[in-house]
């Protein structure tokens, strides 16, 4: 009999969920943009704001970055897959993501009760004004920068331009609602690029950060 309890509780050592290091926050949507519009410094000025709010909410140790996509005239921009690392990704209350960058683009757990900011707020839905759903992604729904083909700015001169009627960004809902699609990264281009044009559609500057390592 004791042999046996012994073997149990040797069994249930070793078949332990993970801790609450391993599912450390690793996801989140910023909770303030930089307050010029889509103009975030390009890709280093979005990662950098990452970093900064991560690390002020006590996720240090990790190598942040944004979520967005870039365009190249007559190429291929890079795609905000391919900067995110591999998973898994979890938010501020340990709840998980995504396993992978696959199910990630797939079947997300991307809804307004589970992206929250990295410190652990819910972003304003639709419904509850002011509306901030629409997230600057600059992207296709698998996550990959738009084509040559798509000749209209989606990603606000790749993140450096605040000025209107010279492109817009591509935005996701994070909430899963609302025009457009109910796409997380691609629900419809913003009016324009400025801070004004961006709360007119529904957004105020916010985007998806991950941790890539």
């Amino acid at each position: 009999m004791r042999l046996t309890h012994f073997c149990l509780i040797a069994l249930a050592a070793t078949t332990q969920p993970l801790t609450a290091q391993d599912a450390e926050m690793s996801f989140f949507i910023t909770s303030q943009g930089l307050g010029n519009g889509a103009d975030l410094g390009g890709l280093d000025g979005a990662d950098a704001h990452c970093q900064s709010l991560a690390e002020a909410a006590g996720a240090t140790g990790k190598t942040w970055r944004a979520y967005l996509s870039t365009q190249v005239p007559g190429g291929r921009g890079i795609s905000a897959r391919d900067r995110i690392g591999a998973g898994p990704w979890y938010n501020a209350k340990g709840e998980l993501i995504a396993q992978n960058i696959d199910l990630l683009h797939v079947q997300p757990n991307i809804f307004t009760s589970t992206a929250l900011t990295e410190n652990g707020d819910i972003v304003n839905p639709r419904g509850a004004p002011p509306v901030y759903h629409d997230i600057l992604t600059g992207s296709q729904e698998d996550g990959t920068s738009f084509p040559p083909r798509v000749t209209e700015d989606r990603t606000c001169s790749n993140w450096t331009s605040s000025a209107d009627g010279v492109g817009s960004a591509m935005v996701g809902h994070h909430d899963r609602n609302g025009g457009g699609t109910v796409s997380w990264n691609t629900a419809h281009p913003s009016r324009g690029c400025s801070q004004e044009n961006l709360q007119s559609t529904g957004g105020n500057g916010y985007f998806y950060c991950f941790a890539a390592d």
